[in-house]
């Protein structure tokens, strides 16, 4: 098996891009609807929303967000 290669990323030229995957408002997956720079101090991304393309959107850090698994029901 081969390894995967990612291409590099045009903006810096150190990292590679690499896809995200999510899912729709249905539930089903949608596959490769983001690419970012593996170099954190890049920043570089490619995302698709509704059909639109954004490029360099802010890229929050997760922290801050509740895991939704650990949150209690009432």
């Amino acid at each position: 098996m081969e390894p995967i290669v990612f291409p590099k990323c045009k903006k810096c030229g150190l990292g590679d891009l690499v896809p995200l995957s999510d899912f729709g408002s249905q539930g089903a997956a949608v596959h490769f609807k983001a690419w970012v720079c593996t170099n954190p101090e890049c920043g570089f991304n490619i995302k698709i929303r509704n059909g639109d393309v954004y490029l360099n959107e802010p890229i929050n850090n997760g922290v801050a967000f509740a895991n939704r698994r650990n949150v209690p029901i009432s």
